[in-house]
This record gives C-alpha cells, sequence and structure tokens, in this order.
C-alpha cells in the first residue's frame, strides 16, 4: 500500500540534495570575434536577450540561435578578446536598473549615469526593469483623450497630441525635427510648475541615438538653461558609441518610461531619431550575416520599431492610470516620405508631424505642413476650449491654400469674399509661426486662436501681427476678472469671458488701425 506522507517526504529529500549540489553553467568557446560581435559553440542552454560574460568581464547580449551556435553582440570593448576564448551564460536576461534618482540626470544607453554628479543609491525605489517586454494589452489600456500639450500652437491646434498616443515628427535634415521635442519638453516643466487639482506632472525622457555628442551638449545646455532639465532624463547613445548601444539605448529607455508608468506617473519619451536606430540594427545584422531584404535592411526591421512603439500606452485607472507617449523622429531623405522606414513608421504611428522644407526656407517656423500632418486622435485629446477655436481652422488653411495657388493667376479680377478669405488665411498662416525654445500655454494659444478666428487680425499689417498678438495677451493679464486664469481652470470659453475677449481686442485693435 503505497504511503503519500513517505513518497513526499522521499520527493523533497531528493529536492533538497538537487539544490545542495553546484549547479552547472553552460560555458562556450568564441569561434569569431570582431566589429563588436562574437560568435560562439555551446551555449546550449542560452535564450534570446540573455547576458553572456565575455573575457574580462564584458557583457553581452544573446542576439541570435542558432544550430550549435549563438551570436552575441558585445556591449564594450572586446579588441582583447581572441577566438577560443571561453564565454560564460549568467541565466539572466538583459534588465537596467531603474529609480526616480533618474531624473535630472544624462545616461549611457544602459542608464548609468554620465554627467559627473552623484551615483544612483539603491533604495526601497529601485527596481530592476526587463529591456525587451511584450507591450501591454487591449484589455489594460484606456481611452487616449488627456491632452498633452506641446506648447506649439500649430501642433496644439491642429495636430494635438494625447497622453499615451504615438505621435511621428518626420522631415528632411536642418528642419526643426529637434527643436519642436525640446519645445515640448520645456512646455511639460512649465505645466508641472502650475499644476490645478487633480492634474498628473510628466516626465520627460529624450533618447539620442547616434547624434553627434556636440548637438546632445546644446540639447541639455538649453534644457538645464529653461529649467527643464529638473523634470526630464536624457539617455545617449553617441554616433562614436558601438552599434549596439545605439540599437539598445530606445528600449533602456522605454523599460525606464515603463517603469515611470507602472508607478501611475506620466512620462513623455522622444526617440531622436529612428533613422539611425535602423542603420544601427543593419550593421549587427549584417555582421551577424543575417539574411537582408529592401535596401539591406532585415526582414524584422518592420517588428524592431513596432514592438519599441506599442509599448506606447495609457494604462487603465486600476492599473495606476499612468501613460507613455511616444514621440519618435525619422530622418527623411529629398522630402522623400514614402520612402522604406519612413512608411514603416508611419503605419506604426497614431499620426504624424511632417515638417516641410520650402515652409522652412519660406520662413513659416515650425515649418508643419498642415495638409501632410494628421493626429489620428484628434479632438479627443483637445479641451473644449481649444476645440472652440480651432474646429475649423483646418479647414480654412486648408481652403486658403487652394485659393492662393489659384489667385497667383490673377489677384486683380478677385471677389470681395476671396479676398477676404485670402486675407484671413495669410494672418493665420503667420499667426501660427512661433519663435524657438518659446512655448506657449493653452490659455495664451486660445486667446491668440480666437483673435485671428474672429478676423481682427485681417486688416493687419503681417510685420505686425506678432506685436499687436503681444499686446493683446498683455492687455488680458491686466483685466481685473481675468479671463487667462479661467480658460485655464474651467478650459472653456464661456460667454462672459469671450466678452471680455472681444472688449479687449477692439481697444488693442485700435492701437494699430
Amino acid at each position: 500500500m503505497l504511503n503519500i506522507d513517505q513518497i513526499t517526504q522521499d520527493i523533497l529529500a531528493q529536492i533538497k540534495q538537487a539544490s545542495d549540489q553546484p549547479q552547472f553553467k553552460s560555458t562556450g568557446k568564441i569561434t569569431v570575434a570582431g566589429d563588436g560581435v562574437i560568435v560562439a559553440n555551446g551555449l546550449s542552454d542560452a535564450k534570446m536577450g540573455e547576458i553572456i560574460m565575455l573575457p574580462g568581464n564584458v557583457p553581452g547580449v544573446v542576439f541570435n540561435l542558432k544550430e550549435g551556435q549563438v551570436d552575441i553582440v558585445a556591449l564594450g570593448e572586446i579588441t582583447h578578446i581572441q577566438t577560443g576564448n571561453t564565454v560564460e551564460a549568467t541565466g539572466q536576461i538583459l534588465s537596467v536598473t531603474c529609480s526616480p534618482q533618474l531624473i535630472g540626470r544624462v545616461t549611457n544607453a544602459l542608464l548609468t549615469p554620465i554627467d559627473n554628479g552623484m551615483p544612483i543609491v539603491k533604495d526601497a525605489d529601485t527596481q530592476s526593469m526587463l529591456v525587451e517586454k511584450i507591450a501591454p494589452g487591449v484589455i489594460k489600456r484606456q481611452d487616449v483623450r488627456t491632452p498633452l500639450q506641446t506648447g506649439i500652437k500649430v501642433i496644439d491646434a491642429l495636430v494635438p497630441v494625447g497622453r499615451g498616443q504615438r505621435e511621428l515628427i518626420i522631415g528632411d535634415r536642418g528642419t526643426g525635427k529637434t527643436a519642436l521635442a525640446v519645445d515640448a519638453m520645456i512646455n511639460q516643466h512649465n505645466l508641472n510648475q502650475k499644476l490645478l487639482s487633480g492634474e498628473k506632472r510628466v516626465i520627460s525622457i529624450y533618447v539620442a541615438i547616434g547624434q553627434k555628442a556636440s548637438k546632445i551638449a546644446q540639447v541639455v545646455s538649453k534644457l538645464t538653461e529653461t529649467g527643464a532639465m529638473a523634470s526630464s532624463i536624457v539617455v545617449t547613445a553617441t554616433a562614436s558609441d558601438t552599434a549596439s548601444l545605439q540599437y539598445l539605448a530606445p528600449f533602456t529607455a522605454c523599460a525606464l518610461g515603463e517603469y515611470f508608468m507602472d508607478r501611475g506617473e506620466d512620462v513623455l519619451i522622444i526617440y531622436d531619431d529612428l533613422t539611425k536606430h535602423a542603420w544601427a540594427y543593419r550593421q549587427l545584422s549584417l555582421l551577424l550575416r543575417r539574411p537582408s531584404g529592401r535596401e539591406a535592411y532585415p526582414g524584422d526591421i518592420f517588428y524592431l520599431h513596432s514592438r519599441l512603439l506599442e509599448r506606447a500606452a495609457r494604462m487603465k485607472d486600476s492599473l495606476g492610470g499612468g501613460s507613455l507617449t511616444a514621440l519618435p523622429v525619422i530622418e527623411t531623405q529629398a522630402n522623400d516620405i514614402s520612402a522604406y522606414i519612413p512608411t514603416n513608421v508611419i503605419s506604426i504611428t497614431d499620426g504624424q508631424i511632417f515638417l516641410d522644407p520650402d515652409q522652412f526656407n519660406a520662413g513659416n517656423r515650425p515649418a508643419i505642413s498642415v495638409g501632410l500632418s494628421v493626429s489620428r486622435v484628434g479632438g479627443d485629446a483637445q479641451t473644449k476650449a481649444m476645440k472652440q477655436v480651432a474646429g475649423k481652422l483646418k479647414l480654412d488653411l486648408a481652403q486658403y491654400r487652394e485659393l492662393a495657388a489659384f489667385a497667383q493667376f490673377g489677384a486683380d479680377s478677385l471677389d470681395v469674399d476671396t479676398r477676404r478669405r485670402l486675407d484671413r488665411g495669410k494672418a493665420m498662416t503667420t499667426l501660427l509661426r512661433q519663435p524657438q525654445y518659446a512655448p506657449l500655454s493653452l490659455e495664451e494659444q486660445v486667446a491668440q486662436i480666437w483673435l485671428g478666428q474672429k478676423g481682427y487680425m485681417d486688416t493687419i499689417a503681417l510685420d505686425k501681427l506678432a506685436d499687436f498678438a503681444d499686446s493683446f495677451i498683455n492687455q488680458l493679464r491686466t483685466v481685473k476678472a481675468n479671463p487667462l486664469e479661467t480658460i485655464r481652470t474651467k478650459k472653456i470659453i464661456s460667454p462672459d469671458v469671450e466678452a471680455i475677449l472681444t472688449a479687449t481686442a477692439e481697444d488693442v485693435k485700435k492701437l494699430y488701425s
């Protein structure tokens, strides 16, 4: 007769005996070493993404699993490594240490601070996060309906971004893509300084991929100068870093963003830029002799960016209600928006902000093409006040562009209504210009767009429009019943507020008549 208790005790004894014995560590021999990649035989128990210790305590990551061999990407200098050296598996999947202490710091691709500040001290808030992680499922998410104000009039009015959205910034080199991202970070800091009840701060993460160190230093300098560095983190993988670190940087930064999102915080993450990220991934893939496809990119280049950007989400309130908003950047060549990598990322994201070189050269900055830019979240990511003034703006600008094209052939024969539409379009186009590093608050944007939409700018000389708008805002601040504060808190233009706006606009216009 079986004695269940005796069998249980025997099994437990065998388990204890096995656990007391030294554990077998999987090892392998290097057969190929060079250019930042390692090929090793053995390592039969290795897993994708596992950390492998190379000679000299240099970490590497499993990149390919093949029959009888493993491809490893080194995360450090490997000039001292030779064929025949032994490598050892650690059993640990690549992860990074995340902590609130990283806010305000500049780090490398593995989230180690490189700004000569204090080292990160492990405490109760320190947590290890997997670099590669499956994106949250649909059941865990909620609708994107909370605005993420960028402080840029043309974006917040025409292509609004919501918390949890993925909005692509795309354009040629030198058209102001990084400037848009930095302005958005500065505006998050400005908003964090005057949060209303029930509002949450936004932590900004800027990921520099393959950028020159001097350009990154300029970004950090501007963030520090404006105070925005106090609520930002800069993750860097410069052009002088290895392709493996440039490949890892956006994933480690995303893991950091998820750490804050899991704590119920709102995060804005900027990947600048994913074109260079794709180049780094192509370099690694070609070195490891992966089959190449179109333009020599590996076949999974779409999956590379989709598994990164799909991790942007707005979680349900029962899961903390945190959000991760992604602003990936893509650089086009000769304005070709239909190229391979741009079309890949456009199909992954929830809209794009397209920067037009012709508008940039014409002085319309930020040089956002209203016709080619779109937000698939739309009005759901706008306050009621912004909807009230920007509802017809995109249509009006589109009609203006068509009329302006026809007006070139005979401006003298235009009727009164067409001339009025052209004057309004010119005024609104000029009004939407905005200097760099000068984001506007929601109430200032709403008031200025209201001024243009009501026609007060139609008869003002174009070179006086900026002064006219500034004077209008300054005058509103002196009104006893401050309408700007009402718009900020109530997020709506009430009849009382509109009456004050109208009276103030009439007074200011007399000065410019």
